[in-house]
């Protein structure tokens, strides 16, 4: 898997799967403290080769992805499920742990960045589809994450990504019934 873009990190460790995985180059961020001089390349490389984030699944990693995101506006983004970066001993997770196939498969999933204010998926969908507020909210918004291939989100900001992404109601729809069947399953 060859690729044109470069791949926003977090970390050396991070770096080093990636090219192990796919032998692509890198920018690192160095955590959540973004420098301006970061900032900057990510700009010069989205102008040049376009980029991709693809920072850890955990609170750090998502602010990261938030900044870039309000910075350099236009990157595509891969996301990788917590449960394919986990440590070995469940005590960390990160990109560093993930499988050169998981990283592969992320990578495949990439989805564009679009701010349309038109929301395809309104808040009004995410109330009925029991993804804010009640008992089974965040393991819903982790799944769906996980099945439109977005990450996880609190509320607010799952209707901001499915908004970035162009998420159609349609896709919404089709991944909500496969989270109600696994629901169901349980």
């Amino acid at each position: 898997m060859k690729m044109k873009e470069i791949i926003v990190v977090e970390g050396k460790s991070d770096t080093i799967a990636i090219k192990r995985a796919i032998g692509a180059d890198t920018i690192e961020t160095n955590g959540s403290e973004i420098s301006d001089s970061t900032i900057e390349q990510i700009r010069l490389a989205q102008d040049r080769r376009g980029v991709i984030v693809l920072t850890d699944p955990d609170y750090p990693g998502e602010r990261i992805r938030r900044i870039i995101t309000e910075m350099v506006p236009g990157c595509k983004h891969a996301f990788l499920p917590k449960t394919e970066a986990l440590a070995v001993n469940n005590k960390g997770v990160g990109i560093e742990h993930a499988t050169d196939e998981s990283i592969r498969k992320a990578l495949r999933s990439v989805r564009e960045e679009f701010v349309d204010e038109a929301a395809k998926v309104t808040w009004q969908d995410l109330v009925d589809a029991g993804l804010v507020g009640g008992t089974n909210a965040k393991s819903r918004r982790e799944q769906l994450g996980i099945l439109l291939k977005i990450g996880y989100s609190n509320g607010k900001q799952l209707h901001h990504k499915l908004k970035m992404f162009q998420i159609t109601y349609e896709e919404f729809q089709r991944a909500m019934q496969c989270v109600f069947q696994e629901e169901e399953n349980e």
